[in-house]
């Protein structure tokens, strides 16, 4: 911990612990206010919001800007999306294609309109198309890291000076919207076509609220611990096999990947050394699932410095909330009817209202509080990670340029 020139500075330790408090808050609030439960809104949303908003009143009023030193966080990423890969199987990647295919198509359909409108409601407000697009797939379903990439080309190319406060005011405003969209959405599916989900099942994330506790003994959850380990040691493989032929993905989809195939292609037979059968989908994982991604978010909401998005809020936020009422309109009108109108397509139409506005984890964190009160679907499970962690960044590498050489 570090304090110089009006900046506190907590390293990693303090980050992540600060984190856990986080979490812990946000579940002490969901327990105790009746509407957030009910909209299932995560819990490390309702504290990483809260903190966020604490920390920016402490730069307000006494002038001090709280730092963090996220390393931690981004490793958390990185375990949660191997346990997804660990508890995924061929079946249901079969039986996924088609739903996964849809949603993909939505949603680069979905990428041209959020562009479209970003350039267009900038037009309202005198602003150029770079400032749309940075308010369009750059900044919101690009999220944090896209914005962070491309604002400085932005700014040289185009002339736009603040290219890197508006890229990452969308994005800070867009994560916290999507935070808050998926469960409400969900609920309201569900509750005004009475879905339920098709057999009981597992969670493949975190526990759920209505069933009684699963049991499990520290060598289980060690040896959860030691598969998902064994699955990120793949998974740097590789990471540098693909970086040798010139792709650069983030580290987790390999791991993610790796974990699908070490699950599927491992004989049942096969030892291991704790004795103990593969844990695909066994309470280990899910709860490991639920620590990572829970302590993950908390991190990224609390540190959110919310004082720096002053200066660019107004016509941010306008642009947004254009942007929001088109993505509810697309999640409800759109991919869930096209998706079968049952309980998996509402639950990713959770996960599509943290694509669309948000992030990957996001998503699943919108899914995880959905599922953990209603049912499991490891359908929605397995084809919102891919397409939000694969497809789309794909798509957004080329649409961005496009866009840019087309309006700008």
């Amino acid at each position: 911990m570090e304090f110089e020139n009006g900046v506190l500075s907590l390293g990693p330790f303090a980050a992540f612990t600060v984190g856990v408090i986080v979490l812990f808050v946000g579940k002490r609030l969901n327990d105790a206010i009746g509407f957030l439960r009910e909209f299932s809104i995560p819990e490390p949303v309702t504290g990483g919001l809260l903190f966020s908003v604490i920390f920016a009143l402490v730069y307000f009023i006494g002038g001090i800007a709280v730092q963090f030193e996220l390393g931690p966080r981004d490793f958390l990423l990185v375990y949660f999306f191997t346990t997804i890969g660990i508890n995924a199987s061929f079946k249901d990647l079969v039986s996924g294609g088609k739903p996964l295919v849809i949603l993909l198509a939505i949603t680069i359909a979905y990428m041209f309109l959020q562009n479209f409108t970003g350039i267009s409601v900038a037009a309202l407000f005198g602003l150029p198309a770079p400032v749309g697009m940075l308010t369009g797939t750059v900044s919101l379903i690009g999220g944090h890291g896209t914005a962070i990439a491309w604002s400085p080309r932005i700014m040289e190319d185009y002339g736009i000076a603040n290219a890197m406060e508006i890229g990452l005011a969308a994005a800070t405003f867009g994560l916290i919207l999507a935070s808050l969209m998926g469960g409400p959405i969900a609920k309201f599916l569900i509750g005004r076509h009475d879905l339920k989900p098709a057999e009981a099942a597992p969670q493949d994330v975190g526990m759920s609220t209505t069933d009684p506790p699963a049991s499990m003994n520290y060598l289980e959850f060690l040896d959860a611990i030691l598969a998902i380990h064994i699955c990120i040691i793949v998974g740097f493989g590789l990471n540098a096999l693909i970086q040798g032929f010139g792709l650069q993905l983030p580290l987790f989809v390999p791991c993610l990947f790796a974990g699908i195939l070490i699950t599927n292609l491992m004989p049942a037979s096969y030892p291991r050394i704790s004795g103990l059968k593969w844990p695909s989908r066994t309470p280990a994982i899910a709860m490991i699932a639920d620590i990572s991604l829970g302590v993950f978010l908390a991190m990224s909401l609390m540190s959110m410095q919310l004082w720096t998005l002053a200066g660019v809020a107004g016509p941010i936020l306008a642009i947004l909330l254009v942007q929001f009422v088109i993505a509810v309109a697309v999640d409800v009108l759109i991919v869930f009817r096209v998706l079968g109108r049952d309980y998996d397509a509402a639950v990713v139409a959770a996960g599509f209202g943290g694509i669309s506005l948000g992030s990957t984890p996001t998503a699943m964190a919108n899914m995880s509080a959905v599922t953990n009160r209603y049912g499991a679907s490891h359908l929605a499970f397995i084809i919102v990670p891919l397409v939000c962690a694969f497809f789309i960044d794909l798509a957004n590498a080329l649409l961005i340029p496009s866009f840019l050489a087309w309006f700008g």
